[in-house]
């Protein structure tokens, strides 16, 4: 396989990107038009690591295999039940599991049959329904897909669409405002009709056991969680400065070994600086995606307040994309 090529969308102002069907903290999906244009138009295998709701990797064209990694058992098992069922399977399934525990189905019935009206939302019409599907799904005996499209429904139906888990294990999101309305559904379709329909691969791993032969030729992306600043993804101490210098330690070595690598994160965050990753950037290409900032003439109420993120890649990139 090593003659396969990937082959990166076109470069164009027009292109239209699909969504992930998970609202994923920290998604690339709004930073795709800028991300895209800096990557090589072609390469061998590409690796989309931390991909999360795998906005960028399923916006690459494929002539060879998409690996996607990612150590959020969940969301791995969820994509490959999803890339081997049906797209008539999984809605049928979902639109059971909605009925099955009562909660709100708005695109078949509207507002008006549960007594709510949108902009007030259903968060109260659904609390004790979504309570208790989330009951059944964290009690759970094993892994099966059926559980796995649970997982989805619970980020349809909560707060902000978010994906969270305490210590031990359990999805402890609130009830959120919306359900499965037309909007993701249409979402859910198009993300699985691209990942069916690609040479994709889903791997549970953390980024220091991936499994894949990475050879001179093949890109990484990585979008990992960023350091100096806190979302759902990074609670817990889920990352700190050791995976910080794990990560940066393991993109040299791929660009010893020939391959090219992209890495999303951001040098300055609300007064606060990545000096680990300053350090290490210098050595390769630093390309500002916040373009209001990209001047170092700015005030300094502005730079206490700014975020500085960035694509770093170690190779220079065909194109840059347009202001």
């Amino acid at each position: 396989m090593r003659n396969r090529q990937v082959t990166l969308l076109p470069k164009t102002e027009v292109q239209q990107y699909i969504k992930s069907c998970l609202n994923y903290t920290g998604g690339k999906h709004k930073l795709l038009r800028q991300i895209l244009p800096l990557f090589p138009e072609t390469a061998g295998s590409f690796v989309d690591l931390f991909c999360g709701g795998a906005n960028v990797a399923a916006n690459v064209q494929a002539g060879g295999t998409i690996y996607c990694i990612d150590k959020q058992r969940e969301v791995i098992r969820l994509f490959d039940t999803l890339k081997r069922s049906s797209t008539e399977e999984v809605l049928s399934a979902i639109e059971g599991m909605i009925a099955e525990f009562g909660l709100t189905n708005t695109a078949k019935y509207g507002y008006e049959a549960y007594g709510c009206e949108s902009g007030a939302g259903l968060a109260e019409y659904n609390k004790a329904k979504y309570r208790r599907l989330r009951n059944v799904y964290n009690s759970r005996p094993g892994d099966t897909p059926y559980f796995d499209l649970m997982f989805f429904v619970l980020t349809v139906f909560g707060f902000n669409n978010q994906i969270r888990f305490n210590r031990q294990g359990k999805y402890n999101i609130p009830v959120g405002k919306r359900d499965f309305n037309e909007q993701i559904k249409r979402h859910l379709v198009e993300f699985m009709e691209r990942i069916r329909a690609n040479r994709m691969v889903f791997q549970c791993a953390d980024f220091r056991e991936m499994k894949v032969p990475l050879a001179k030729g093949d890109f990484l992306y990585a979008d990992p969680p960023y350091l100096i600043s806190t979302a759902t993804y990074n609670e817990q101490d889920g990352w700190t400065e050791t995976e910080e210098r794990d990560l940066l330690a393991l993109l040299d070595r791929l660009d010893a070994m020939g391959v090219r690598f992209a890495l999303s994160n951001v040098l300055e965050h609300k007064g606060r600086e990545n000096a680990i990753l300053k350090r290490w950037a210098a050595r390769y290409h630093v390309h500002y995606l916040d373009y209001h900032y990209r001047n170092s003439n700015y005030q300094i109420k502005e730079k206490a307040f700014r975020t500085s993120e960035v694509l770093i890649t170690n190779y220079l990139p065909p194109t840059r994309p347009a202001p």
